[in-house]
């Protein structure tokens, strides 16, 4: 028997048909953005104020100016209260003019939009006043639906294979986020777009999955930074796609339709050879790899393809290894809080795009654009800083700025956003770091479960977010100063990991004296290709991870 890696080296590790694979995984990449970050764009503030028509029942003869300095309150600046209006009466309308009403209430008949917009989530469903909390809600349900699907369709991607688990998360999220297009309320498309969120984590751990199988250990980081960049590139079309469409319907609609387009993946995508060889489908095995030998241009001898066979699985720890020992606890709890600290302040930066006082759209497209470089530069700062020091600079720096916006005056919008910009960049950056350096910190027995508790972690703090924004209404800098707290404290943590550049992976739970060192790490560097080692075999983990 031989093991699957051996003929991954024969066949080539990032050949060109790995490198034709990331292509088909960066085009879903691109188009998630809009799932995540779309709404933020059809819940713009507008004027408006309450609807006043009862007094119209009193007397038809009134201008509109009359009308609002009858039934609404006025600012100090002269414009009408938004949330409130004086209490409806039944008496004359001379009564009311020589009296006035000295009674306030809620709007009670919903709001008038002097602007005229565009129909938006928020004009439509009314997301204003009392309301507008649920935008915030809504978003933290999607990010919900992320750890859901992350349950459901990890254990199916093992089940069926990523590529058909692929082809269905795809099916559905285009079809429930074209849905959500044609919600005729706002509580059935909180619904739809939880199941789109749902499928968006069971695209991820599906991609995730099929590159992993098929690209080498030396390369998975880098062909994991150039998704994450795809990624990036589709926040930046973002921008545009909600610049040129403002009915909600229709940018639902838009940017959730172009998934069809790749139904032509049921032909091209590949399925996993090793899913395939762990299942039994030896024969199904062998033609993939020689479909995959032939498009690197590499031969692969009958012989080594009939030794194939299904690995034995390695036995791996439970969640409570992970606790028993002081140094993985240690481990644990602070990549645990890493990853937290991740994904709710890049989130939190990325979902408040609109509140930094500059254009929203031009806004957005920095924020998508400064991504490429800051994830590339991962690529050669990994190596260069090793991944504790890298890991650890990132946090403070997006720590640092997130603590200084709340300290910058309204007046200078420019400097807000140049700190929102680099703050996220930072997060940005630090997520991609987090991948490679929780893949080598942990001891092999142990990786997936560990893995899988950090990733449920980084969606605990999706959920909480957009939560964290409500905090707004009892002090504005409270928001920031969550999210800037919370990178820092990461950032500091760092400090206390073990650094793994250039170090062989431990194995077993047990904390080694000293780490060997090589010239060339087992997993290798993003400028090398992998090691060849002929003595030394290093099996990896069968188990998946779902979270």
């Amino acid at each position: 028997m031989i093991r699957f890696g051996d003929i991954l080296k024969v066949i080539g590790e990032f050949g060109r048909f790995q490198k034709w694979l990331v292509l088909l995984i960066c085009i879903p990449n691109f188009l998630t953005p809009f799932h995540m970050f779309g709404q933020v764009f059809i819940v713009m503030d507008v004027p408006h104020y309450c609807n006043t028509s009862w007094i119209y029942n009193i007397s038809q003869n009134l201008t509109k100016e009359q009308e609002l300095n009858l039934t609404i309150p006025m600012k100090p600046d002269g414009s009408p209260e938004e949330c409130i209006m004086f209490t409806p009466v039944e008496e004359d309308i001379e009564s009311i003019i020589k009296y006035g009403i000295n009674s306030t209430v809620e709007c009670q008949d919903g709001w008038v939009y002097p602007t005229e917009p565009k129909p938006s989530l928020l004009t439509e469903f009314n997301l204003v006043c009392g309301r507008k909390d649920l935008n915030d809600i809504s978003q933290s349900i999607y990010m919900s639906g992320l750890l859901v699907g992350a349950l459901v369709f990890g254990p199916l991607s093992d089940w069926i294979g990523s590529q058909r688990s692929i082809l269905l998360t795809l099916l559905i999220m285009g079809s429930f986020g074209v849905g959500a297009g044609f919600a005729p309320n706002f509580y059935v498309y909180i619904a739809l777009r939880f199941l789109v969120g749902a499928s968006f984590a069971g695209i991820s751990i599906s991609m995730a999955a099929l590159s992993s199988e098929w690209v080498g250990a030396s390369y998975r980081p880098l062909a994991l930074i150039i998704t994450h960049c795809s990624n990036a590139l589709g926040q930046m079309a973002l921008a545009g796609l909600a610049y040129s469409i403002h009915d909600w319907r229709y940018f639902q609609i838009a940017g959730s339709a172009p998934v069809f387009a790749l139904f032509f993946y049921i032909w091209v995508l590949p399925n996993s050879a090793r899913w395939l060889v762990t299942k039994g489908k030896i024969e199904e095995a062998k033609k993939v790899l020689r479909r995959a030998a032939s498009i690197n241009k590499r031969a692969v001898s009958e012989e080594l393809l009939s030794q194939l066979a299904p690995e034995e699985k390695v036995k791996s720890g439970n969640i409570l290894d992970l606790f028993k020992k002081p140094h993985l606890r240690r481990l644990t709890l602070i990549m645990a809080w890493v990853w937290f600290a991740d994904s709710l302040v890049y989130y939190g930066v990325s979902l408040h795009v609109g509140d930094f006082g500059l254009d929203i759209y031009m806004t957005q497209l920095v924020f998508g654009a400064v991504e490429i470089p800051t994830r590339a530069s991962c690529i050669f700062l990994l190596q260069w800083m090793g991944r504790k020091k890298c890991q650890a600079a990132w946090l403070i720096l997006g720590g640092v700025v997130c603590l200084l916006i709340p300290a910058i005056p309204k007046d200078f919008p420019v400097i807000v956003t140049v700190l929102a910009v680099i703050g996220k960049a930072a997060l940005a950056a630090s997520f991609s770091t987090t991948y490679v350096f929780s893949a080598e910190v942990f001891p092999t027995v142990v990786r997936q479960t560990s893995l899988g508790l950090c990733s449920m972690s980084a969606r605990v703090g999706g959920i909480l977010a957009p939560l964290v924004g409500l905090l707004e209404k009892h002090h504005p800098a409270i928001p920031m100063g969550l999210y800037g707290g919370t990178a820092l404290l990461g950032g500091i943590l760092c400090f206390f990991l073990p650094e793994t550049r250039n170090k062989d992976l431990e194995d077993n739970t047990a904390k080694s004296s000293a780490s060997q060192r090589s010239n060339k790490a087992v997993n290798g560097s993003f400028e090398n290709g992998p090691e060849q080692k002929e003595d030394v075999q290093i099996k990896e983990p069968t188990t998946s991870t779902y979270l």
